[in-house]
């Protein structure tokens, strides 16, 4: 039995399975569902999780080289919002594009861990190192 770490099982299948260069995202509530990627959906009540929340929980075991976000998230969010993602992302290359650019990566996602997060634009497409 595991006592630390990624407890869910489903997530800790797709961690495993993602590689060099290959994409993961992490979505706030409101993201389209994609049929042909595999989503464990942790959504449970608003804001529980948040995106910020998964993102911590997996950054201790999972390599990133490059984050992906909107770039409407910084218009759509005040300081506090960005400084936190900034501090999360810490250390990672982020490029910030138009939302419509960063849904047509998701395709080539290994999977999708969609959260409650009600934080507007709160998506980030992580491309493992």
């Amino acid at each position: 039995m595991l006592k630390s770490g990624i407890l869910n099982p489903a997530i800790n299948s797709l961690l495993s399975r993602v590689r060099h260069t290959n994409y993961l995202v992490i979505a706030d509530r409101g993201f389209p569902f994609f049929p042909q990627i595999e989503t464990v959906d942790l959504a449970l009540v608003d804001d529980i999780p948040r995106v910020l929340d998964v993102l911590q929980a997996i950054r201790a075991n999972f390599s990133i080289g490059r984050a992906y976000m909107a770039e409407e998230f910084r218009a759509a969010n005040g300081e506090g919002a960005q400084a936190a993602f900034a501090a999360a992302l810490a250390g990672i290359a982020t490029v910030f594009e138009p939302h419509i650019g960063l849904k047509k990566r998701v395709p080539q996602a290994i999977g999708l861990i969609r959260t409650a997060d009600s934080t507007q634009y709160a998506n980030i497409i992580l491309e493992s190192a």
